[in-house]
């Protein structure tokens, strides 16, 4: 039986510090963007393409002012996908506080009464900057790519793609708790 779901921002608010500081022109050490690259929200997301030297190489490179030249299209797209962030804090922001607030523990019974819920006591969905793939599925944890995340200039409300997040969260925490502990990306 489910008892939590938590919710995981560290890698967005470390990024959020990072875009802060670069946008404010302050130089940003390379102890800080280790810290990065070892975090869990990012290590989930590493495979032969994308790896902590390619986080490593895009965030350096944004600090350093310096060009980069991805080996590959994830790459790539985490590198422009972090300048996006550097273009209008403001709406980095609208994306985040939405974010910073949510509480799932509603879905807790939804998803009980799904079949193999029992596999899991706590699940954790955790946001963080990804590149190409909008989820992954590891184990008891939901990784949303944070880039995939928009704020309706409208009404506010947090969608990826046309789903609003909150149907998109239980949408993916279903099927998470209905397959076990199989890794999935989509």
């Amino acid at each position: 039986m489910i008892e939590n779901i938590s919710v995981n921002l560290d890698v967005v608010e470390a990024l959020l510090y990072f875009w802060q500081s670069i946008k404010d022109r302050k130089k940003i050490s390379e102890r800080f963007i280790f810290d990065v690259i070892v975090m869990p929200g990012l290590k989930y997301s590493y495979d032969n393409e994308f790896t902590s030297e390619s986080v490593r190489g895009a965030l350096s490179a944004i600090t350093n002012r310096e060009a980069y030249v991805s080996k590959n299209r994830k790459e790539g797209r985490f590198y422009s996908n972090n300048l996006w962030m550097l273009e209008d804090l403001n709406y980095t922001n609208k994306m985040i506080q939405p974010l910073k607030k949510l509480n799932l523990h509603y879905l807790i019974e939804k998803i009980d009464l799904s079949q193999n819920s029992e596999h899991f006591r706590e699940l954790e969905v955790i946001f963080s900057p990804l590149h190409l793939e909008e989820y992954f599925i590891k184990k008891n944890r939901l990784i949303i790519n944070f880039f995939a995340v928009k704020a309706s200039l409208i009404d506010g409300r947090l969608y990826i793609g046309e789903k609003e997040l909150l149907s998109y969260i239980e949408e993916k925490l279903i099927e998470l708790s209905q397959n076990g502990s199989i890794d999935i990306s989509s």
